[in-house]
């Protein structure tokens, strides 16, 4: 199989899949959905790549391994904040935004704002754990393999722990209005964030100790860019500054993306 056919065969799969999740929303008339399927989809690529190619390898364990760790955590958990909170702001403001000031409807706006926009996303920045398991060569992981299984297990273990402190932390009511600057959030103000970057570059190095797996760099970088510039950090902040007073505080003391230590 060469690298192109195992890529437009994915894309194509995956392009699929998008349209029926599109007909999904359209019924259900939400598209919040789409952000548990970020993962997941991630897991299908992986699996996809991993039967696609030749014979099982530790390196291709590994990378479906640990992508699916990752994947069934996160999906499983937006899946559940999706069903238990209902259709999510951003995109609720979304489909009005577009209603309102292009005359779109939703089926126009859901497929080219949310699921058009998704799939190139989620195709490029899953390069890693498809790039990754295609060459058998070099047989065994070095080093640089076995750093990235420990920077992705390190990911996994942030962006999970993170997840458990702001579900506690919102489950109090006593903490309505308040910012959450304890456990990771001591140190980082989007330690979720800061975990998922890390699982994607630990991925890449796996990768990348194959020739051709070292092409997948467009995938972290991508990733570390929608979390740092568009999706993650801006849009998360920009709705803390105006609804919580404490905030202001919390950025000029906290690291906002690179774990670090407070500022006094």
């Amino acid at each position: 199989m060469t690298i192109a056919t195992l890529l437009l065969g994915n894309f194509a799969i995956l392009a699929g899949i998008f349209m029926l999740l599109w007909l999904l929303s359209l019924a259900l008339h939400d598209p919040s959905f789409v952000d548990s399927w970020w993962a997941f989809g991630m897991i299908v690529l992986a699996g996809l790549s991993f039967l696609q190619t030749g014979p099982p390898s530790p390196r291709k364990y590994f990378l479906l391994s640990l992508c699916a760790l990752w994947g069934l955590r996160l999906g499983f958990y937006l899946l559940w904040r999706w069903r238990s909170h209902g259709i999510d702001a951003r995109y609720e403001k979304m489909m009005k935004t577009a209603k309102d000031e292009r005359g779109w409807g939703f089926a126009k706006a859901a497929g080219l704002m949310v699921f058009a926009l998704q799939m190139p996303l989620q195709f490029i920045v899953a390069l890693p754990v498809q790039l990754g398991q295609v060459s058998p060569v070099p047989a065994a992981i070095g080093i640089a393999g076995w750093a990235g299984v420990i920077l992705a297990l390190i990911g996994i273990s942030f962006e999970s722990v993170g997840d458990l402190q702001l579900l506690r932390f919102r489950a109090n009511l006593e903490n309505k209005g308040k910012v959450l600057d304890s456990g990771l959030w001591r140190y980082t103000r989007h330690p979720n964030y800061f975990g998922e970057a890390c699982v994607w570059w630990g991925l890449y190095l796996m990768a990348a100790e194959t020739t051709i797996g070292a092409w997948a760099i467009p995938g972290p970088i991508l990733i570390t860019f929608l979390l740092t510039r568009v999706s993650g950090v801006p849009t998360v902040e920009g709705g803390m500054r105006k609804n919580r007073k404490e905030y202001e505080n919390y950025i000029r003391r906290t690291s906002g993306f690179i774990p670090w230590f407070p500022k006094n």
